[in-house]
């Protein structure tokens, strides 16, 4: 399988990309790897490593979207980018899905106007793993669509439903919807309208409140993407919050270096699950084709991780389950 690889996404590019992308190749024999950005910039970086040059390939694309540009304009002006070259090969044919650390506004709006979307599909959207104490769940929408409508949300709710049985192997997935109380009555007009669609799925739970994410209620968390995003920014600052906060309780109460470094240990253990490592990045669901977006700062770990990713979305046939539950 062919992956391509955004190679001059993120904030740590080309280092981080080429070397997940040579991590990904030495782990997983059957991948194969489409490299794409400035030719003499990601030769370069290659040569740093050891790696099987029949697995690793080039694909020229001149141009760079940077992390704070306008995506609609960065993708209107930029067509020789990685983004739109690497989304373009896969179009084409010519791999099997791109994946990119990179600006994520520039690479759904790329995705949506290049890849187009799925027969039956209103919007694409993110999701998002979300950590509880009950294990991973799904966090949809995590910011592609602000002001959603009904329609929207059932079908975001849909697609989360598939991707939670064919990978992350949930077999009757429950589904809630964030709101500011449980009532079916609470809520704007979208969580009111909303609530009256999703009642429609059988496992739907009602509205669920912010106190109840953390000791995972439900396997997918429905919102808009306004809200949604919000909640994931938040919780990715729960690890350095806490630790933080625990520094200076421990200096405040002269606690022992031996203990600091038992406590730290214990802490590091438990919120492991809020690592975004070991998920790498997340698709855009609904889009025609398989583009996942990691996090700006991605480690090799986590470009790796995203790799395998998306060979997993391509591998359980994601999109054509979408396509058969959308329209039955």
């Amino acid at each position: 399988m062919m992956i391509a690889v955004d190679a001059v996404g993120g904030d740590h590019y080309p280092e981080n990309p080429v070397a997940g992308a040579v991590l990904a190749t030495g782990e997983n024999p059957d991948i194969q790897i489409l490299l794409v950005g400035p030719e003499d910039v990601v030769s370069e970086e290659l040569l740093k490593h050891s790696y099987d040059s029949s697995r690793i390939h080039l694909l020229h694309a001149p141009q760079i979207i940077g992390m704070d540009e306008s995506p609609s304009s960065a993708v209107k002006t930029k067509q020789s980018s990685s983004i739109a070259v690497g989304l373009a090969a896969h179009k084409q044919g010519k791999c099997s899905a791109f994946v990119s650390a990179g600006n994520t506004g520039a690479l759904l709006a790329a995705s949506t106007f290049i890849l187009g979307k799925l027969e039956g599909v209103i919007r694409p959207t993110i999701v998002a793993p979300y950590p509880t104490i009950k294990g991973i769940s799904l966090l949809i929408d995590a910011g592609a669509n602000l002001e959603p409508k009904p329609e929207m949300i059932l079908q975001f709710a849909k697609m989360g439903e598939i991707f939670c049985r064919e990978i992350m192997g949930i077999e009757n997935p429950t589904v809630g919807q964030l709101n500011v109380g449980e009532e079916a009555e609470k809520g704007t007009d979208l969580q009111k309208n909303s609530h009256k669609l999703l009642s429609q799925m059988k496992g739907y739970l009602g509205n669920i409140e912010g106190k109840d994410i953390l000791f995972g209620k439900t396997d997918i968390y429905i919102t808009d993407g306004f809200t949604g995003n919000v909640v994931l920014k938040f919780g990715e600052s729960i690890p350095d919050a806490l630790q933080q906060m625990l520094s200076l309780t421990m200096k405040s109460e002269a606690v022992q270096e031996e203990m600091q470094r038992q406590i730290y240990s214990i802490l590091e253990k438990s919120l492991k699950t809020f690592n975004y490592e070991h998920v790498g990045g997340v698709p855009f669901l609904g889009v025609d084709g398989t583009s996942l977006v990691g996090h700006g700062g991605s480690s090799p770990v986590a470009i790796k991780n995203m790799i395998f990713s998306a060979a997993q979305c391509v591998e359980h046939k994601v999109n054509s389950k979408i396509i058969s539950s959308l329209n039955n």
